[in-house]
C-alpha cells in the first residue's frame, strides 16, 4: 500500500461525539497497477470519549480457556471457502494505538460489544477479521512474554465473533509497519538483527497459538500484514526471504502447539498482500507443512484490493476519483475496470485456488466520496457488486474494510456506536454477489444504465 494512513475526522452519530477514524493500514496498491501516491497522517493518540464512557481495553472480564479441544468438523478448501462466505473488518479497534501501546478506543472506537458482533452477524457477514497489534504489549527477551489481560481481550472479542456463528480472523497486524514507533518485525532489516526478530515472532505466536489451540474451526490465524521495507519500487529478494522465513516459523510453532492447532486453517500473505507481487515471480513461497495431521492442506493466502487507487483511497480530492467503470461519465477511473477485475482474480485462482489454497482477499473497500460527487455511492456499491462477485466465482473470500468512520473518506457502513447500518445498499450489493448462483448481471450504477457498454 502506498504510504501508513491514519484518518481523523468527525463520526457522525445522533450524539455527535468526535471520533478520530485511523486505519491502521497504508491504503493502496493491492495488485501492482496503481499510481504511487502519500496519504497524510494524523496523530491518533489522543484520548477519546464515547457513548458508552471512557473504557481500557483490560478491563474485560478474564474468559475461560478451554481445556480440552473443542469438537472439530473438518472442511475442505471447499466447504471452508463456502462456510467463510462474505467477510467484514473489525478495522480500528485492537490494532490501534494509544500513546503508543495498542488500545481498542485509540483510534476513536467505542469498546467492542457482542451486541456489535450479533448486528455484523445479522447482516449476513459470515466471518470478521480481527486487525491484532502487540507491541508494547509484549515484554523483554528471551521470553517476550505477551500480556495477559491483552491476550484476555483479544480471546473475548473473538468469543463474541465465534458465539454469533461467524469465524474469526485473527493476524499480528501493526507491529511490522516501519511507519510505527516500537515496530519490530521488520523484514528489510539486517541479518544479525533478523535472529532476534525471529525469535521474537516464534515467541508470541507460540502464545497466541497456545492460547487458542482448543479452539474448534471457527478460528483462523493470519500471520501478519502488509509485510513489506516501507518502500514501494518492488520486493526486494532479501527482504522477502524474510517474509517467507516469517510464514514457516509461523506455521510450525503454531502446528508444534497441539490440539486443533495441528489441523487449523493458518493465512500467510505475501509482500505487502499485493496480488501481483504474491502470484508473480517475485519469490512468494508457501512454507512446507509438514506438522499438519488434517486429510489435506491447509494454507490459505492472504491478498489485499484496492485497485484502482485513485477511485478506492486516494484522500486528495483535486484527483480523486469518484466514479469507475463503463458506466462512468464524469471523473471518471476506467483503469482497472471490470475486466481487470475478473483477469486478477482469475489470476488468484489459477495460481493457488486450482491448487488446493484458498485465497482470502482481507481488505477491500472504497472511501465514501460523496461529498465530492453525489452519485459517487452508486459507483461505490457498483464496485463493490463487481469485485465481489469475481472473487466468488474464482474462489477466493472477500472481506470488506470497515474502519468505524462513516463520514467523508471513511468506510464505515455500520455505526458502532448506536449500533445501526449506515451503508444498507452496500451490504446489500455485497450479500447479492456472495449468495449469487453463478454469475449474473450486475445493475448499473442508479441513473447511469443509459450509458451502458456503448461507453
Amino acid at each position: 500500500m502506498k504510504s501508513f494512513m491514519k484518518k481523523l475526522g468527525a463520526f457522525a452519530a445522533a450524539l455527535m461525539i468526535t471520533l478520530c477514524a485511523g486505519c491502521n493500514s497504508d491504503k493502496g496498491n493491492s495488485s501492482g497497477n496503481s499510481t504511487d501516491s502519500n496519504v497524510s497522517d494524523s496523530n491518533q493518540s489522543g484520548d477519546v470519549s464515547t457513548s458508552e464512557g471512557e473504557s481500557s481495553s483490560t478491563e474485560s472480564v478474564t474468559p475461560e480457556v478451554p481445556d480440552e479441544p473443542q469438537e472439530w468438523h473438518e472442511l475442505s478448501q471447499s466447504e471452508i471457502t463456502a462456510a467463510m462466505g462474505m467477510g467484514w473488518n473489525l478495522g480500528n479497534q485492537l490494532e490501534s494505538l494509544r500513546n503508543g501501546t495498542p488500545h481498542e478506543n485509540g483510534w476513536g472506537n467505542p469498546t467492542i460489544t457482542n451486541d456489535l458482533l450479533k448486528l455484523v452477524s445479522d447482516q449476513g457477514f459470515k466471518t470478521v477479521r480481527i486487525p491484532v497489534s502487540y507491541l508494547t504489549h509484549i515484554g523483554e527477551g528471551p521470553d517476550y512474554t505477551v500480556e495477559k489481560e491483552w491476550l484476555d481481550r483479544i480471546q473475548e472479542v473473538v468469543d463474541y465473533v465465534i458465539n454469533n456463528d461467524m469465524f474469526a480472523i485473527i493476524n499480528m497486524h501493526g507491529d511490522g509497519y516501519y511507519t510505527i514507533d516500537g515496530a519490530w518485525l521488520l523484514c528489510a532489516e539486517p541479518a544479525d538483527k533478523q535472529t532476534e526478530i525471529k525469535a521474537k515472532y516464534e515467541a508470541v505466536w507460540r502464545q497466541i497459538a497456545d492460547r487458542f489451540k482448543n479452539y474448534d474451526e471457527h478460528l483462523i490465524f493470519e500471520s501478519m500484514n502488509e509485510e513489506f521495507d516501507g518502500q514501494y519500487n518492488g520486493p526486494n529478494a532479501e527482504a522477502y526471504a524474510n517474509i517467507n522465513d516469517y510464514n514457516r516459523i509461523f506455521t510450525d510453532t503454531v502446528r508444534k502447539t497441539g490440539s486443533n492447532n495441528t489441523k487449523r486453517w493458518l493465512l500467510m500473505p505475501g509482500w505487502n498482500t499485493n496480488i501481483a507481487h504474491t502470484v508473480g515471480d517475485f519469490g512468494f513461497e508457501i512454507p512446507e507443512d509438514t506438522l499438519c495431521e488434517a486429510d489435506g492442506k491447509r494454507i490459505m493466502v492472504s491478498v489485499h484490493y484496492y485497485d484502482p487507487y485513485n477511485f478506492t483511497i486516494n484522500e486528495d480530492m483535486n484527483i480523486a476519483k469518484t466514479q469507475w467503470g463503463k458506466y462512468g461519465v464524469e471523473n471518471v477511473e476506467k483503469t482497472n475496470n471490470e475486466t481487470y477485475v475478473n483477469a486478477i482474480m482469475k489470476r488468484l485462482n489459477d495460481k493457488f485456488v486450482s491448487q488446493g489454497y484458498p485465497v482470502v482477499i482481507g481488505e477491500l473497500g472504497v472511501q465514501d466520496k460523496t461529498q465530492k460527487d453525489p452519485a459517487h455511492n452508486e459507483f461505490r456499491r457498483y464496485w463493490l457488486e463487481v469485485v465481489v462477485s469475481a472473487a466468488k466465482q474464482q474462489g477466493c473470500v472477500p472481506i470488506y474494510w470497515d474502519n468505524g468512520y462513516i463520514l467523508n473518506k471513511g468506510f464505515g457502513i455500520i455505526d458502532r456506536i448506536n449500533l445501526k447500518v449506515t451503508q444498507p445498499d452496500l451490504i446489500e450489493a455485497m450479500m447479492r454477489a456472495i449468495n449469487a448462483d453463478g454469475e449474473y448481471e450486475i445493475a448499473a450504477p442508479a441513473g447511469f444504465e443509459k450509458d451502458d457498454a456503448a461507453a
